[in-house]
């Protein structure tokens, strides 16, 4: 059972003070795995790790910052002396502020790429020592549909950012094969997230309607899928993606849907 190949991993998740990242934290320390939650924000982080705490799982909250590599380098260093080394990294970490192309500055672009790009090669690299010594490594990576399968107005850098991972992923799993470490990416559609909200109930209850499922994902549903890939049973598996969305990339338009 997956839960079974979870119990007394260390495990990793970037961004996982809220939204996505706190889903997939909760889901990896239910099945028994020993989560470091990090997050910019030590006072966020440390909320939620005690949370999870509070329910009786094992979980660590530490401050870093993914674009530094100084930063993911004592995070890794923090998750083999709290937790005995590091099984599993979930390179979640990201962001998705809103800009159109003719008013977006080159700053934003390139803030964009640091933490969404970059930050998940350092988090990556950062960890590397230690996933080699697990002998059952595991990379989970979140992108995002948007980007490598569709595209929304407002979001040409997030969408290169969550293209450009999975290039990454790609070339890295390759490089790690020989360690027995595995990187697959997760792919959410929409899911249910305070940056999710920011957006306003017409845009949460458009992309509803455009799901085949009639529904938002919620932030556990992305932790499944990580969790699996994560698991030893997946094992055999690298490179590759799941897009986790309720079908919403399916439909070749909205009557598609109003014709089922």
């Amino acid at each position: 059972m997956l839960a079974a190949s979870i119990k007394g991993k260390s495990v990793i998740v970037t961004g996982a003070s809220k939204g996505i990242g706190k889903g997939i934290a909760r889901v990896f320390a239910r099945h028994g795995g020993k989560v470091l939650v990090v997050g910019r924000d030590l006072q966020a982080a440390e909320t939620s790790a005690k949370e999870l705490t509070d329910a009786g799982f094992t979980a660590a909250a530490f401050a870093a910052d993914v674009t530094k590599l100084d930063d993911m380098e004592a995070m890794a260093r923090a998750a083999h002396d709290r937790h005995g080394g590091v099984d599993i990294l979930c390179a979640n970490a990201g962001m998705f502020p809103p800009a159109k192309m003719e008013e977006m500055t080159p700053e934003q672009w390139d803030e964009v790429q640091a933490t969404n790009l970059k930050g998940t090669f350092l988090s990556v690299k950062a960890c590397i020592p230690y996933l080699k010594k697990s002998g059952e490594g595991r990379v989970v990576i979140t992108s995002s549909i948007t980007g490598p399968v569709t595209g929304f107005p407002g979001w040409t850098h997030y969408g290169a950012s969550k293209a450009g991972q999975l290039g990454f992923m790609r070339t890295a799993c390759i490089e790690l094969a020989k360690y027995g470490i595995t990187v697959n990416a997760v792919m959410p559609g929409n899911v249910v997230t305070e940056g999710l909200k920011e957006l306003g109930d017409d845009y949460m209850q458009s992309m509803a309607a455009s799901v085949p499922l009639k529904k938002l994902g919620d932030v556990e549903d992305i932790g499944h899928a990580a969790l699996f890939f994560a698991s030893r049973e997946a094992g055999y598996i690298t490179g590759q993606t799941i897009v986790v969305d309720g079908g919403q990339i399916l439909p070749e338009s909205l009557d598609a849907l109003a014709q089922a």
